[in-house]
C-alpha cells in the first residue's frame, strides 16, 4: 500500500493540483508550479514526496496566508459523501494539509477554515495538532462546536485529531497528562450515530487508557448506564487494550468477572520451530464445574528476546460460554518472521492463557535458528 501510495504522487498529480488552482486563481503560476513540484519527484518516498509538493505550493501561492488559504479552499474538489471506499484518490490533499499545518499556525482563524474544509474531502487530523498545542482554549472551543456538525468528517476530526497516541503523529503530551478536555469533547459524540465516529470515540479512549487505566474504566462505566447498543460497542472497543493487560476491572465490566472455573490446557503445531516460520496453538478449553462458564480466554507467549530474557506478548483469543462439561478450542497462529518492529530468538518460549485477567501456564514451544540449508 505504502508503495502504491508513493507512486500516487507523480507528475500526474501534481498537474491535477496545479489545475485546480489556477481554475481558484488565474494567477497562479502553473508552469513552474509543476516543474518545481515533479523535479526530484521520482528518487523520494511517501511523506518526502507530499512535503515537497507542500513546499512548491507554499513557494507558489501568496505570500499572504489568509489570501493563500481562500485560493486552497476555492481550488478544493466536492467533498466526501461517503466515510469509505475512497482508495488512494483522497491523499491527493495530503499536501495541502502539510502546508496549513506549517504555514498556518500565525493565522488561526484562515487556517480553521482550510481545515473545516480539507477534513470533508481527506482528513485534518494531523495538521490540527499543532493548533491543539499553540491555541489549546481556542482549538478546543472551535471543536465543541464541531462536535455538532453536520458532517460526519468534521465530527470524526473532533475524536480522531485529538487522539493522545494518534498512529503516525507526534503524541499530545499536554493530554497524555490530562485528558480531560479531550473527554469532554468524547462526551459530545459518545452517542454520534455513525459508526466512523463511534470507531474514533473507542480508539481515543483506549489511548487514553494507555496512561489512565483507572479513568477509562471509571469513564466506560459511567457510560455503560442506560447504554444503547452503539455505546455499548464503543466501551467494548475502547477497553479492548486493558482486556489484553488482563485488566480485572475492565473485564468485570464486561461481564467476565471471577475466576472462571475452567481447565484451559494446549497443543502445539509444531513444538519445535525455526525463526521465520511460524506455530499454530490451540487451546483446550473445558468447563469440569456444575455451573456454566463465561470467560473471555486470551494467549500469552513469552518471547525470547536478544538477551535471552522473556518479554511476554498477548495475542486476543475470545470469549466463551460454557454449559457443564462442554469443551470448546480457541486457536491462534504466532509467526516467528522477523519484521522491522519486532526480531526473533531461539530458545524455549513459555505460554500461559489468561483466564479473566488470571494468567495459568499451558506449555511452552521451542525456537530455533532457521536452517541454513539450501
Amino acid at each position: 500500500m505504502a508503495e502504491a501510495l508513493k507512486t500516487f504522487f507523480d507528475e500526474g498529480a501534481v498537474r491535477r493540483i496545479a489545475a485546480m488552482l489556477r481554475t481558484a486563481w488565474s494567477a497562479f503560476p502553473e508552469r513552474r508550479f509543476v516543474a518545481e513540484a515533479s523535479e526530484g519527484l521520482g528518487s523520494l518516498e511517501l511523506m518526502d514526496r507530499a512535503r515537497h509538493i507542500k513546499s512548491a505550493l507554499h513557494r507558489a501561492l501568496p505570500t499572504d496566508f489568509e489570501h493563500a488559504a481562500n485560493i486552497l479552499v476555492g481550488s478544493l474538489g466536492p467533498g466526501l459523501e461517503q466515510t469509505e471506499g475512497h482508495g488512494m484518490s483522497v491523499f491527493l490533499y495530503l499536501p495541502h494539509v502539510l502546508y496549513v499545518a506549517e504555514h498556518g499556525l500565525g493565522h488561526f482563524e484562515p487556517a480553521m477554515r482550510l481545515q473545516y474544509e480539507l477534513t470533508q474531502r481527506f482528513t485534518a487530523e494531523f495538521s490540527i495538532r499543532p493548533y491543539l498545542e499553540r491555541y489549546p482554549r481556542e482549538t478546543l472551543a472551535r471543536l465543541r462546536q464541531w462536535a455538532r456538525d453536520p458532517s460526519v468528517h468534521v465530527r470524526r476530526l473532533v475524536s480522531e485529531g485529538t487522539r493522545p497516541r494518534l498512529p503516525w503523529a507526534p503524541r499530545l503530551r499536554a493530554y497524555q497528562r490530562d485528558p480531560a478536555p479531550v473527554l469532554e469533547l468524547l462526551e459530545l459524540l459518545k452517542d454520534d450515530p455513525e459508526s466512523y465516529v463511534q470507531r474514533s470515540v473507542a480508539n481515543n479512549l483506549n489511548d487514553i487508557g494507555k496512561d489512565h487505566p483507572d479513568l477509562l474504566v471509571a469513564t466506560c462505566e459511567r457510560w455503560s448506564r442506560d447504554a444503547p447498543a452503539a455505546r455499548g460497542w464503543i466501551i467494548r472497543h475502547a477497553l479492548r487494550s486493558a482486556v489484553k493487560r488482563g485488566d480485572r476491572r475492565a473485564l468485570a465490566l464486561l461481564g467476565f468477572e471471577g475466576s472462571a472455573t475452567l481447565d484451559v490446557t494446549a497443543t502445539f503445531k509444531p513444538k519445535r520451530v525455526s525463526i521465520g516460520q511460524s506455530v499454530q496453538v490451540t487451546l483446550h478449553v473445558a468447563n469440569r464445574s456444575s455451573k456454566r462458564q463465561k470467560a473471555m480466554v486470551d494467549l500469552v507467549v513469552h518471547f525470547i528476546k536478544a538477551r535471552g530474557t522473556p518479554r511476554p506478548k498477548v495475542f486476543k483469543g475470545g470469549a466463551v460460554e460454557l454449559a457443564p462439561g462442554a469443551v470448546t478450542t480457541l486457536q491462534k497462529t504466532v509467526s516467528l518472521a522477523d519484521l522491522t518492529t519486532r526480531q526473533h530468538y531461539p530458545g524455549t518460549h513459555r505460554v500461559e492463557a489468561l483466564v479473566n485477567g488470571l494468567a495459568a501456564s499451558v506449555g511452552a514451544f521451542t525456537v530455533t535458528l532457521a536452517s541454513r540449508e539450501g
